[in-house]
């Protein structure tokens, strides 16, 4: 029987080998704080840029199509306290729902309301062969299973294109329904629009469905090109009793100074018969809309709504992007520039359409044509974040 010696001797050199390596080996590295800030703020990125980690997506009705939409945080997160409110805010003709998302980003953390609000951001499409006059940077191209429309079309509430349409009012209040169903704690639904953005968003608030739940739906309206008129009168100006040219009324902020506004049907309106066709007013309107001019009024009056004007966005000067303001003849009647369009419609809807409860008008100060001025600005603050629910 051979014997056990030698074998005993390696196994003993072994295991003296094993425990030297063992213990000249480094120790594991320990997780740093460092390490751990990165991993975090990996997971929030959403809540600091638009990425496209950030882009959501849902079906619409009626098999019309995908609609994609940034969000500052995903459904379920567990990075964050769960959401009472949201900020969904309405991109530009532009098409730039990443940096209409990221004002969002910055007024929501300005007004330290970030961890308790979501921040939204849906992106209307347009098919890739005829966005060359509607497309932003870094913004994701429409793709086979992606509903759209026209560059027009989305902010007029045109049905969109393909086999399966839907209004783009319609595709709006399907969103609200999907954040209320992924967000289930959501209370306040707050819909900001800019611009174009805002043009379309002023224009659905007449024609948009109920409110899901318990949901409480608020609407800001921020420096739009035009608005919808519920008459047909226009805003005529005024100083001690007499008629007078918008220029006398002053610009900016100092707006609109002595004036005061006159509203009835205007002398120009023969030569500008559409002034009171839809967009700018409720005649012809689309049968798409599913609601009449009367109801439309009272959809419209009875809407907890808010309005904002950059203080600069009263001139032709740099900065108010005046050469793609609409200046047909139905959109000179409304006044000649955005801030000065924004007092006359307030004026006029505090005086003949009777809003049920009051609206607030704030002009930004030191503030043109800029989302990235206008909504992350410390007066825009009370009308886009109410009291947390």
């Amino acid at each position: 029987m051979p014997s056990i010696r030698p074998l005993r001797s390696l196994l003993l050199l072994f295991l003296a080998i094993s425990v030297e390596a063992l213990a000249q080996a480094p120790a594991p590295e320990p997780v740093t704080a460092a390490a751990s800030a990165t991993a975090s703020a990996d997971a929030s990125v959403c809540r600091h840029r638009a990425d496209t980690a950030c882009l959501q997506s849902f079906n619409l009705p009626g098999d019309a199509g995908r609609m994609r939409y940034y969000a500052s945080q995903a459904p379920g997160a567990s990075n964050g306290a769960m959401p009472r409110s949201a900020l969904v805010v309405m991109h530009g003709h532009p098409r730039d729902a990443n940096r209409s998302f990221e004002a969002g980003l910055r007024a929501a953390e300005g007004a330290q309301r970030l961890q308790d609000t979501l921040v939204i951001a849906p992106l209307y499409q347009v098919p890739e062969d005829q966005a060359a006059h509607c497309h932003s940077r870094g913004v994701p191209a429409a793709g086979n299973a992606d509903a759209a429309w026209t560059c027009a079309g989305w902010l007029a509430g045109e049905p969109s294109l393909g086999p399966h349409p839907i209004g783009s009012f319609a595709a709006l209040d399907a969103l609200v329904a999907e954040l209320v169903q992924r967000w289930p704690g959501l209370r306040i639904v707050t819909l900001a629009g800019f611009s174009a953005g805002a043009q379309m968003l002023q224009h659905s608030v007449a024609f948009a469905a109920d409110a899901p739940g318990s949901v409480t739906l608020r609407y800001v309206i921020a420096d739009p090109g035009t608005w919808l008129y519920f008459d047909p009168v226009r805003p005529q100006p005024q100083m001690a009793g007499q008629s007078t040219d918008w220029a006398a009324c002053g610009t900016g902020a100092a707006f609109p100074g002595a004036c005061s506004f006159v509203f009835q049907v205007p002398p120009a309106a023969s030569a500008c018969p559409g002034h009171d066709r839809w967009k700018y007013g409720l005649q012809d309107l689309p049968g798409h809309l599913g609601r009449d001019a009367a109801a439309a009024r009272a959809r419209y009056a009875a809407a907890q709504i808010d309005y904002l004007e950059g203080a600069l966005d009263s001139s032709a000067d740099k900065g108010a992007f005046y050469p793609i303001l609409d200046k047909s003849c139905a959109a000179m009647l409304q006044g000649p520039f955005r801030l000065q369009r924004g007092h006359a419609f307030a004026a006029y809807e505090r005086e003949l359409l009777a809003p049920q409860r009051p609206r607030r008008f704030v002009v930004v100060p030191d503030c043109a044509h800029d989302v990235a001025c206008v909504l992350p600005s410390l007066a825009a603050r009370p009308l886009l974040f109410p009291p947390a629910p």
